[in-house]
């Protein structure tokens, strides 16, 4: 059986790529909305993998043996 553990270190990847785009920002007055879509953007994406890999991982409903 798999782990879920790969989401929790794509979480922590996804944190450090959020504090790297944070302050790699360039100052001026479009930063707050730069910051925002890098962050939104990042927190997106994760959600969306996470739900796919753990709807993969464990899924509802086993996979039915068809006997002929």
């Amino acid at each position: 059986m798999s782990s879920s553990l790969p989401t929790l270190y794509i979480l922590v990847l996804a944190i450090l790529a959020g504090s790297v785009g944070w302050f790699a920002t360039p100052k001026g007055p479009n930063q707050t909305l730069i910051r925002t879509c890098i962050l939104l953007t990042l927190a997106c994406c994760y959600l969306m993998w996470m739900v796919t890999y753990l709807a993969q991982v464990h899924p509802l409903e086993r996979p039915r043996r068809v006997v002929e």
